[in-house]
């Protein structure tokens, strides 16, 4: 059974997370400004909301923007040891003769994987990730499977890849709400590998100067922009997924993410995109309500070798709320009752709830078990039982 544990008031404090990456808030409390775009959607990355979409579920071509998952597979392939950045590759004579944009290597070439990556990213070369792709997958064909496997295991359920660059290609789709799903767990899972993205000019040695600026003219335009990344063939328009950190006091670094979808130029989807950033940091403020590892709870445990556990969130707790709202909110926690060991670091007992002073849902979010709790020896576990019968 569920037992409400608490119901409070928070003077000076807010907060929100989501329980999953890209799971929207349970409501959208501002009036977004229009976005000249097919599609777009606003998340504040450091609670997980969803401050703002439109059509983000309907199927859309990604153009370059498939190379996110690119990416996401190569950075999953260095961190697991099977490439080196320094280790380099053959470029195929498909790689050599991918159209559209390209960071002109050619077979004659053995590049290494870090200028693959920079030319992937910086450029778009389709070159370049042909090149990777065939690396990390051995085919380009094994590595789109490898792409459409970790689209299912991160929960991207409208996507659907055909090709590791994103040229046109029937039944080569996602969602702007899938796009964000990608780019947030890109820059969880992946940390050490964001900077790339930040690269506003890039060229390999020995090919020509044209193509080496980033087409995200928001690094150029606003210093706390670093990533992501553009996309454009003429089905898609021009995309693109843009993030941003700015200093917020008492919360620290907060990332919001933007997805741009089906804009009418280059300048539209920058335009549009920093439109949407600057509305999300000044619409909502962002409060932390608890320290990672910090608990929200510490209810009794029965048959443990502890007798109370620490029910919060790891990474702590922030959340997003309309600006001026973070001192009215009301939280409430709901938890597993009674509380009986084994427990386990990180076992969902218990849900947080969050509202506005008017009653407004905004998020309900899974506590944990902040600290594993073994059961108590025969004795404990035996008195333990009783009590709970007489109770």
């Amino acid at each position: 059974m569920l037992r409400r544990v608490f119901s409070l008031r928070f003077m000076g404090l807010a907060l929100f997370l989501m329980a999953m990456i890209g799971a929207p808030a349970q409501a959208q409390m501002a009036q977004p400004p229009e976005v000249a775009a097919r599609a777009f959607l606003l998340m504040d990355v450091t609670s997980g909301q969803v401050l703002a979409a439109k059509d983000a579920d309907q199927p859309v071509e990604p153009a370059s923007l498939t190379k996110l998952m690119t990416a996401y597979l190569v950075f999953d392939a260095l961190r697991a040891k099977r490439i080196t950045l320094e280790q380099t590759l053959p470029v195929s004579e498909r790689a050599w003769k991918m159209p559209g944009s390209r960071m002109f290597i050619d077979p004659r070439m053995q590049v290494p994987v870090e200028d693959l990556i920079k030319g992937m990213i910086v450029q778009s070369g389709n070159d370049a990730t042909v090149a990777l792709a065939e690396g990390v997958g051995g085919s380009v064909e094994r590595f789109v499977d490898m792409m459409n496997n970790q689209a299912r295991a991160l929960g991207m359920t409208a996507s659907r890849f055909r090709n590791p660059e994103g040229l046109t290609e029937p039944g080569h789709t996602t969602t702007a709400q899938d796009l964000a799903i990608l780019a947030t767990r890109l820059m969880q899972d992946f940390p050490e590998y964001v900077p790339y993205y930040a690269i506003q000019r890039y060229r390999y040695p020995g090919t020509p100067a044209a193509n080496d600026s980033n087409r995200n003219l928001l690094l150029f335009r606003d210093p706390t922009v670093d990533g992501l990344k553009t996309g454009y063939t003429n089905a898609a328009g021009y995309c693109m997924v843009t993030t941003a950190r700015r200093e917020v006091p008492g919360v620290g670094q907060r990332r919001l993410l933007s997805v741009v979808l089906g804009a009418a130029s280059e300048n539209a989807r920058a335009a549009e995109s920093q439109k949407l950033l600057n509305w999300g940091y000044t619409a909502f403020d962002a409060v932390r309500l608890a320290d990672p590892g910090q608990a929200l709870a510490t209810p009794k445990v029965w048959k443990g070798k502890a007798s109370q556990v620490g029910l919060g969130l790891p990474q702590g707790v922030v959340v997003t709320v309309p600006a001026g709202e973070g001192g009215r909110l009301q939280t409430e926690v709901l938890r597993t009752e009674p509380l009986v060991a084994p427990l386990q670091r990180g076992q969902s007992v218990g849900t947080l709830r969050v509202r506005l002073a008017n009653g407004t849902p905004v998020v309900e979010m899974p506590l944990t078990v902040l600290e594993t709790v073994e059961e108590s020896g025969i004795l404990g576990r035996a008195w333990d039982a009783i009590r709970l019968w007489i109770r």
